[in-house]
């Protein structure tokens, strides 16, 4: 039985002392069935803030990206060293505004996904299509090419303790959101590549999230999916109520 992951990605939301509202009001508010796990991951600036929030809670902390070097010249960003040191646990990779605006690539995202795992970090490593390459008939094969690239080289063991998040590029922030179907038919490819990259028996392991408008009013149909364990919510994680609700919706 994979445990199911609830992961609230706030992007560029919350000053430092809005996210320790926000904070609060989700620990106060959260009720999650017994072995779910549920983790918010903050902008950088309220890392450690949130992150003292949330010590003695059932939520962990995550960060939205980091960069793959321990240390050096790379003005303006965080390594996976300094993330664990303020207390993070988990760490949103290759996200698709991060593809989409800031160039990441699925070479990147692999390098990111190392200095995760060897920092004790907990990688969420996105992949998704575009409409344009769904329309065309291109998604299961977009999103082989990005596993492939973010997986390459990695150990069984390593895969087994990263997670994968689908999120269909045309379903972010737009309202639109992937059925249940075609949401459990790419998470049944996604583990289908991971048997045929890796393993089998790792494959059944990794817990795949779906991310994409998930909302409280379709988090349940969603989640009752058996290829779904778990969600990256966006703007439903902004308001303790939504995005309680939702993990509520992760029982199995």
């Amino acid at each position: 039985m994979r445990t199911p992951l609830i992961a609230g990605n706030w992007k560029m939301y919350k000053t430092s002392s809005e996210a320790i509202v926000l904070a609060k009001a989700i620990v106060k508010t959260l009720s999650t069935p017994d072995g779910t796990q549920v983790v918010i991951c903050p902008p950088f600036t309220a890392l450690a803030a949130v992150g003292q929030v949330v010590v003695g809670s059932r939520i962990s902390l995550g960060a939205q990206d980091l960069h793959w070097a321990k240390e050096g010249a790379y003005t303006g960003e965080v390594s996976a060293e300094m993330l664990r040191d303020i207390g993070c646990r988990y760490v949103i990779i290759g996200h698709s505004e991060r593809r989409q605006y800031f160039g990441e690539t699925d070479e990147g995202v692999n390098k990111k996904c190392r200095a995760a795992l060897a920092s004790d970090l907990t990688p969420i490593v996105c992949v998704g299509e575009t409409l344009a390459e769904r329309e065309a008939g291109r998604a299961y094969g977009i999103v082989e090419t990005q596993l492939k690239g973010a997986l390459s080289g990695l150990l069984p063991e390593q895969v087994q303790r990263l997670a994968l998040a689908y999120e269909p590029v045309w379903a972010i922030g737009t309202g639109r959101t992937a059925t249940p179907s075609q949401a459990d038919e790419m998470h049944a490819h996604i583990r289908k590549t991971v048997a045929m990259l890796v393993d089998a028996e790792i494959a059944r392991s990794v817990r795949i999230l779906y991310g994409g408008s998930v909302k409280s009013d379709n988090a349940k149909e969603l989640l009752e999916r058996s290829e779904i364990d778990g969600a990256l919510v966006g703007g439903a994680s902004l308001q303790a109520d939504s995005f309680a609700a939702i993990a509520a919706a992760a029982k199995r």
